[in-house]
């Protein structure tokens, strides 16, 4: 599919210089690093439609900048944030921040309604990430940020719970691009988590690592 390649220098210097620097002030598992994998994989997804990549683009990187709200309501904070925005008010049409502000807040993979446009649905499969590394990365450092009072034995506990809440069989996690990689890597990461013995040993190790 065609899509309209429209990504200014402009709004590339605005994200790189105002918006990426906000996530170094958040948690490991939603760092600056983490926004660049989802501008990325978005941007990866959005080649098979007819979108506009530089909506794409800002979608991708606003899509976590309300975590200075806190995580229950992040992705309605990030969607305020976008609707907000006066650089974004001079670089988009109304109509285009709202169909952006809508995508944001439809990325968070436990809302039980699907993403309204397909804007929302590429942001929602790009934040996805599914590798099991990763994954289990992410939640230990999140647990680390989030309730440092646990012991090492309760943050294991609570990514075991997690994971399988989200990521086992019957969990709430949501894939809506049938061209990523995510469905396979699904089912890869389903087999591990059926080992519950090897899950908890990898989250151990990253434990640990995280600790040192």
């Amino acid at each position: 599919m065609a899509n309209r390649c429209n990504l200014t220098a402009e709004l590339i210097d605005y994200i790189e210089t105002d918006i990426l620097p906000r996530y170094e002030a958040f948690d490991k598992a939603h760092d600056r690093t983490h926004a660049l994998t989802v501008i990325s994989q978005s941007l990866k997804l959005a080649q098979y439609y007819d979108v506009n990549v530089a909506m794409v683009y800002t979608i991708a990187a606003f899509h976590d900048t309300g975590l200075t709200e806190g995580r229950e309501q992040h992705h309605t904070a990030s969607a305020s944030i976008v609707r907000g925005d006066k650089r974004l008010k001079a670089l988009f049409t109304v109509d285009e921040i709202e169909i952006m502000a809508d995508a944001v807040e439809d990325h968070r993979a436990s809302n039980s309604n699907p993403p309204r446009t397909i804007y929302g649905k590429i942001v929602a499969e790009a934040d996805r990430i599914i590798d099991s590394h990763t994954i289990m990365t992410r939640t230990i450092q999140y647990g680390q940020a989030n309730y440092p009072a646990l012991t090492k034995e309760e943050h294991i506990e609570r990514a075991v719970a997690h994971i399988k809440e989200k990521y086992g069989k019957g969990g709430y996690l949501k894939l809506w691009i049938p061209e990523s990689d995510n469905a396979k890597n699904l089912q890869k990461f389903r087999t591990l988590i059926g080992n519950e013995e090897v899950l908890r040993k990898g989250l151990a190790d990253i434990y640990d690592k995280e600790t040192d």
